[in-house]
């Protein structure tokens, strides 16, 4: 089992940034490829970003290419998105996920454990 607690999530006006971070707790944390995915309301839970294991690997969703950065510290087991350049329509609630496997995957079901989530509202 792998425990993942969200945090750093906020209200920030357009153009501004947010770091989030996952901490993970449980089984061992640097083989497990991990992702950040967002839902906002009345939407799906859509992918954002993920990285695999040591960072060899790592995904984007179009949306937010060039504007949000993820990373990971494996010796700290947590993994960060750097948000930047944020945007109204980037308001939704992000959660952390992680596979039972290195390998990165970019949709929903292929996740096994999740956090709670964590808020970000940008204003415009």
């Amino acid at each position: 089992q792998v425990q993942l607690v969200e945090s750093g999530g906020g209200l920030v006006q357009a153009g501004g940034s947010l770091r989030l971070s996952c901490a993970a707790s449980g089984r061992t944390f640097s083989t497990n490829a991990m992702g950040w995915f967002r839902q906002a309301p009345g939407k799906e839970r859509e992918f954002v970003s993920a990285i695999g294991w040591f960072a060899r690997s790592i995904f984007y969703a179009d949306s937010v290419k060039g504007r949000f950065t993820i990373s990971r510290d494996n010796g700290k087991n947590t993994v960060h998105l750097q948000m930047n350049s944020l945007k109204p329509e980037d308001t939704a609630v992000y959660f952390c996920a992680a596979r039972r496997t290195i390998h990165v995957g970019v949709t929903v079901g292929e996740y096994d454990y999740w956090g709670q989530g964590t808020q970000v509202t940008v204003s415009s």
